[in-house]
């Protein structure tokens, strides 16, 4: 789905102020330390033609990686289908029994279980409304997660940001090499301490990809994925969580009926299983460091985190 970059543009300058301010971040970014020049950037790395399809089939060769203006080496390499460790975090706040849509909700969470595979995949599931709530831990028995109904009617304040941060942090202590945050929401935050480019920082900084499917009413979704650009629809809210999504490298889908939903979690959880996996060595400047991955073909999209920060070692 495309968003219009005009607000993309708006966007990278309220990111770029606040990733410079670390009093705004404070201890929720990791650093990259240096022990004797070993320690590696790590960036998982998705790749689509403009058409849209997943390209699963690139070398080392095919990419190029900007730290800072500065061209870094590639010095690790991985590529082809992967176990996932998967943090899905659902929306339970009172802006969610609106026309319905925690019951699409619900059938998200149902549709990207069945998506997830049993003995490889690992998933855990967190509700937030003004709080997170863990509700089943990581684990590999995915039917424990399948048999959580997410009865109750919504209540609260959306602390949607803060939500996203926090499961980030937890997800990025995982095994597999695939990560990630599957959020499924109405779009609306209303009662967040941090904002969406402070929660981009924080997941980019950690490298782990925040997928969004924010699901609305069809009345509000008229023409389907066109309706997002509509100026005056209420979808049109959403586009900033299109890029809070994209600077982690993940990427962003609205749905408003059962077939848009199992179509877009079909499409995001096969990217984020096809991710390359690259690393390199950090620049020795301190902070944060903008980061750029490209692919060498021109007609390619890569998406990446969007920086790292870079600090001196810590003591053992």
């Amino acid at each position: 789905m495309k968003v219009r970059t005009t607000v993309a543009a708006v966007l990278t300058l309220l990111v770029a102020a606040t990733l410079y301010d670390a009093s705004a971040l404070g201890a929720a970014q990791e650093q990259v330390t240096f022990r004797g020049g070993v320690d590696l950037v790590t960036a998982t790395v998705s790749v689509r033609d403009r058409k849209g399809r997943i390209i699963k089939n690139l070398k080392q060769t095919d990419f190029e990686i900007i730290d800072a203006g500065v061209s870094r080496e590639i010095r690790t390499f991985e590529s082809g289908e992967s176990p996932v460790s998967l943090a899905v975090l659902v929306d339970i706040s009172g802006s969610m029994a609106v026309g319905g849509n925690i019951g699409r909700a619900r059938t998200a969470v149902t549709v990207g279980m069945a998506a997830l595979r049993s003995g490889a995949d690992e998933a855990a599931l967190y509700t937030f409304d003004s709080h997170l709530q863990e509700v089943v831990p990581f684990t590999t028995d995915l039917a424990r997660l399948r048999r959580v109904t997410l009865q109750g009617k919504p209540w609260g304040q959306t602390s949607l940001y803060d939500a996203v941060a926090e499961t980030a942090r937890r997800a990025a202590d995982r095994p597999n090499r695939h990560r990630a945050v599957f959020v499924i929401t109405d779009g609306v935050d209303t009662g967040s301490r941090l904002t969406g480019p402070e929660v981009s920082a924080i997941a980019s900084s950690i490298d782990v990809p925040v997928y969004l499917l924010v699901v609305v009413n069809p009345v509000d979704h008229a023409g389907a994925e066109f309706g997002l650009l509509q100026a005056d629809s209420k979808v049109a809210q959403t586009v900033t969580l299109g890029d809070l999504a994209r600077w982690t490298g993940g990427d962003f889908r609205v749905a408003s009926i059962p077939d848009h939903i199992a179509v877009a979690i079909v499409d995001l959880f096969d990217e984020l299983r096809h991710q390359y996996l690259i690393s390199f060595e950090p620049g020795e400047r301190e902070g944060w460091h903008p980061l750029e991955i490209r692919a060498r073909k021109n007609d390619l999209i890569v998406r990446a985190r969007s920086g790292y920060m870079a600090g001196r070692p810590r003591p053992s």
